[in-house]
């Protein structure tokens, strides 16, 4: 956004390409360095994959136990291999972009059960687990076959954001599903060597000043790439605030426990209420015990499952595997609300040397997932397992990343969401007060 639109110069769209394969311009990235992180990425997942069979052959396991939100990682490994060629090898429009048909011409697969085994709208989710798929010899062979067709043909695309569009998409979808392995690791308490990075110091939350703002990145055509929900652009005039520097901490949850607040209605919405008695939630998800007794350095205590071990967290760490039910709650209780889209991108983008501080966590924002005027649905959203378009008015949207995010998706304008009662993946929240 240019400076003389009445919107702050931070707006302004970015020009600069970048350097690394783990800067968040990779949105922008040219072949030579899409080709360096489509391998980085296929290389991650593959070592995810290892990771899963040395936890279970050390847990003594044969499979893995059906969890709800937990799809069997050799399935979505196939998926994420699946999904590059089903968009770039086989898509023999992919040359249009974002302008490509939803259902574009396609030649076969180099795996003629394909897409009997890896495409969502020929395989339910319930027989993801059956028996007829294949093993994790043939999916690591189908991995780097598929790779290795997406590199011959990305030497060829043409260098526009058109010609690169869906190298960009199987790359940052890649790193969206390699996230959610690490989501499931956790889910099913395995350890796969992810850890969480030391507390930092809690700091006074920030002031920011009324402004004019617009959110959303425009037409995506010549910025790069962008997901279909962060297209289209909305302005608005954002009065002044007050935001935390740092997502809520456990130190400042349990004070909410400590208080009774799962048992008082008055500090939930009439649905997340709904939601707690189904539920019979006492605490965030994963959490064995939370309390007044009193740990080191001040704050309750809290013991958390993660990766399979029971850990005692530090008071100054945010709280996470949070609800939006129950992210809502707290800042009712707490006489505050959730920070908006627009005043969590303000200060993401403006109060860096302030103290604001980001990327342990998804955070949860107040917002309902909407688009914004100008959206229109890309290729894969509009016709896949992501259908960002149902999702509106009823999912809740996220910013931020957390620890187990990509550094190239670490952007402080991405945009995702999920359901509010989802509470599996790495979520937090902060507040805002006028």
């Amino acid at each position: 956004m240019a400076a003389d639109s009445g919107f702050p110069a931070s707006q302004a769209r970015a020009d600069a390409l970048p350097t690394s394969i783990d800067s968040p311009d990779m949105r922008r990235a040219g072949r030579d360095l899409l080709s360096l992180a489509l391998i980085d990425a296929r290389n991650h997942t593959l070592h995810l994959l290892n990771l899963y069979g040395q936890a279970l052959e050390k847990a003594g396991l044969e499979g893995l136990p059906q969890v709800p939100q937990v799809v069997p990682p050799g399935w979505l490994a196939g998926h994420i291999g699946w999904f590059a060629e089903w968009w770039i090898a086989r898509n023999t429009q992919r040359a249009y972009g974002i302008a490509c048909p939803v259902r574009p011409t396609r030649l076969a697969s180099i795996e003629p059960r394909a897409d009997a085994w890896w495409n969502p709208a020929q395989r339910p989710e319930a027989q993801y687990w059956a028996a007829d798929l294949p093993d994790l010899d043939l999916t690591r062979s189908y991995l780097l076959e598929t790779l290795e067709c997406t590199l011959e043909l990305l030497e060829r695309a043409a260098p526009t954001d058109a010609g690169l569009y869906f190298y960009r998409l199987a790359l940052f979808h890649e790193d969206l599903r390699g996230e959610q392995l690490v989501v499931m690791a956790q889910t099913l308490g395995l350890p796969i060597g992810a850890e969480l990075p030391p507390p930092a110091t809690s700091l006074a939350p920030v002031l920011l000043p009324a402004t004019r703002w617009r959110l959303g990145l425009g037409d995506a055509e010549g910025c790069g790439f962008a997901f279909a929900q962060e297209c289209g652009s909305e302005p608005l005039s954002v009065p002044e605030f007050e935001i935390d520097a740092q997502p809520v901490t456990w130190q400042q949850f349990v004070e909410f426990v400590d208080d009774g607040g799962y048992d008082r209605q008055e500090c939930w919405s009439p649905q997340g209420w709904a939601w707690v008695q189904a539920n019979g939630r006492r605490a965030p998800r994963h959490v064995e015990q939370i309390g007044a007794a009193r740990g080191h350095g001040g704050g309750g205590s809290v013991l958390q499952r993660r990766f399979g071990a029971t850990v005692r967290v530090s008071g100054h760490q945010s709280a996470m595997h949070v609800s939006w039910w129950e992210a809502d709650a707290w800042a009712r209780w707490a006489g505050r609300r959730l920070a908006t889209e627009a005043e969590w991108e303000i200060a993401a983008l403006g109060a860096g040397r302030r103290g604001f501080r980001w990327g342990e966590v998804q955070e949860w924002t107040a917002g309902t997932l909407r688009p914004w005027p100008g959206f229109r649905a890309d290729p894969w959203s509009a016709g896949s397992e992501f259908e960002a378009q149902p999702a509106f008015g009823h999912a809740r949207v996220l910013r931020g990343a957390s620890f187990a995010t990509r550094a190239r998706l670490r952007a402080p304008r991405w945009r995702g969401f999920a359901l509010p009662g989802r509470d599996d993946f790495f979520a937090g929240f902060r507040t805002c007060a006028q």
